[in-house]
């Protein structure tokens, strides 16, 4: 019998890592969903950080085809919502600075809340990788 149960320990030395040492605190388990929910807010973060950023692109488009369509002298169609709505390039122009003057300000909004919740995460990932060390991923998956 002592036989056996030598073996039967030497066969899972290598590959198997008894947990019994890492004892999870309901602190630990609080940092864990901590850096889960600021994870989850990162990542919405970065799509809204996304689309703002095409938004800005297309009122660039649209500032450099107004700049050639201005000559005619003829009222522009803009869409607003779901309307266009005619007005002249003037106008137009000041509407589109405006509104790219009001997404660079939520874009940059938006780049400083990500900055400070990657710093929260880089935090709870230092503190968590102490205790637990490779008993523990928080890295994303690749894709």
């Amino acid at each position: 019998m002592m036989a056996s149960a030598g073996s039967a320990q030497n066969v899972g030395k290598g590959s198997f890592k008894p947990d019994s040492d890492v004892h999870i605190t309901y602190e630990d388990q609080e940092k864990i969903n901590r850096f889960a929910r600021h994870n989850a807010r990162l990542e919405e973060l970065k799509e809204e950080l996304k689309g703002k950023e095409t938004d800005l692109r297309n009122i660039g488009d649209a500032e450099e085809e107004l700049i050639l369509v201005d000559s005619s002298g003829e009222d522009i169609p803009c869409l607003m919502g779901e309307v266009f709505v005619y007005q002249d390039g003037d106008r137009t122009q000041s509407m589109l600075e405006r509104m790219k003057e009001r997404l660079r300000g939520q874009v940059d909004a938006l780049k400083g809340q990500c900055k400070e919740v990657q710093e929260a995460m880089s935090a709870l990932k230092t503190q968590l990788y102490a205790k637990f060390g490779d008993n523990i991923n928080l890295e994303p998956d690749e894709e």
